[in-house]
């Protein structure tokens, strides 16, 4: 049941940072759902790294969020989309 709600969380978090970030960006809702879980990692991450977090804490909503949109950034800025 866990898996299901990391996925519906992610879908969450992905929407949320599609809409804050200005520009297109095409990708369904798998990928969707992909960028809102990948962000919370790395918000987890990060945060863990900056002493936020205690490790296996996770990160929380907004923070994956933050991470979403950076993730989105860099996407952006590899493969050359404005």
């Amino acid at each position: 049941m866990s898996i299901i709600w990391t996925i519906i969380v992610g879908l969450v978090v992905g929407l949320i940072a599609r809409m804050l970030k200005p520009g297109r960006d095409a990708m369904g809702w798998i990928m969707t759902a992909v960028l809102g879980i990948a962000g919370s990692f790395l918000a987890g991450f990060i945060g863990q790294q900056l002493n936020f977090y205690a490790p296996g804490e996770p990160a929380g909503f907004i923070a994956s969020v933050i991470g979403a949109i950076v993730l989105l950034v860099i996407w952006g800025a590899v493969t050359g989309k404005k």
